[in-house]
């Protein structure tokens, strides 16, 4: 992955980003209270807090997962050692498909020979039916200490705070989509600097790549799907009025490395709680957070 990000360049200028490690791993510190700490799992949940615990580093290889030892916990449930990341499947919400996109035929539902996962296979073709998480693309704006934000003007969120962003295309980069959808939403042209965080949110299926960006011209105003757009000082941002987790996080992390002077790639899973709904921006926790 993080090879992927090394060899990204500027849209215009043709500049290749090349990380910096800041010299290990850890959980952020927010002290303008828009995430908290939980104790009994070492993770980063959403609620509000004065601050997040910064873990010591370990080791200066960039991109090491870590997770915080931890008593018990959801990923840990029989405590011991925490060095590394034991992963736990997830179920998501998989749709269940009743008629084959080729042939029209019937499905059947089973494993198939040599996988692990329940499928739709078609009884006439034989085609089986993978279902696959999908691509978020978006930018953070950055002009004058302020970030660009629209209010949504579509659900869900409706009336919602967030960054322009939506999903990627067939046929273009992220960063191709990233600039489209600001475009699109924002009618703003923008310059792609760098990549900025890939947050995974595997109950729903989508995995956000958010860049940071610069505007070309300082214009911009709501596309079809926005009903506002704003640049807020960081101070300024309507945390209660997010649409998405994904955009609470994603806020969060740049404030961080605005405060400390460092900007950093970030990566993470954002667990949000099922059975709640997309603008519940509250109900999540942000788990193996890793920055570089």
């Amino acid at each position: 992955m993080l090879k992927a990000t090394q060899i990204l360049g500027s849209c215009a200028s043709g500049l290749v980003w090349k990380p910096r490690c800041s010299g290990g791993l850890s959980f952020i510190s927010v002290p303008t209270k828009p995430l908290s700490y939980s104790s009994s799992s070492r993770r980063v949940t959403g609620t509000n807090s004065s601050f997040l615990p910064k873990f010591p580093a370990r080791g200066t290889r960039c991109l090491r997962p870590f997770h915080a030892p931890s008593t018990r916990s959801e990923s840990n449930p029989d405590g011991g050692s925490a060095s590394s990341i034991a992963v736990q499947p997830s179920a998501g919400n998989v749709r269940k498909i009743n008629f084959c996109q080729s042939c029209g035929g019937p499905t059947k539902h089973e494993i198939p020979d040599g996988e692990e996962k329940m499928r739709a296979i078609c009884t006439v073709c034989g085609k089986i039916a993978y279902q696959n998480p999908k691509m978020v693309v978006g930018c953070l704006i950055e002009h004058d200490n302020k970030v660009l934000l629209c209010k949504r003007k579509i659900q869900p969120s409706y009336g919602l705070w967030t960054l322009p962003a939506g999903y990627m295309e067939i046929g273009e980069s992220g960063a191709e989509g990233a600039i489209r959808e600001t475009w699109e939403e924002a009618n703003a042209e923008v310059e792609v600097l760098s990549p900025f965080a890939q947050l995974d949110i595997p109950l729903i299926g989508q995995t956000y790549i958010i860049f940071l960006a610069k505007l070309k011209k300082l214009q911009f105003s709501p596309g079809p799907e926005s009903s506002e757009c704003q640049l807020f000082a960081l101070d300024d941002i309507p945390f209660n009025s997010l649409a998405f987790s994904s955009m609470f996080v994603t806020l969060n992390l740049y404030i961080q490395d605005v405060k400390t002077g460092k900007p950093k790639f970030h990566y993470g899973t954002i667990n949000k709680r099922p059975g709640t709904s997309p603008s519940d921006i509250h109900a999540f926790t942000l788990d193996y957070h890793l920055q570089c």
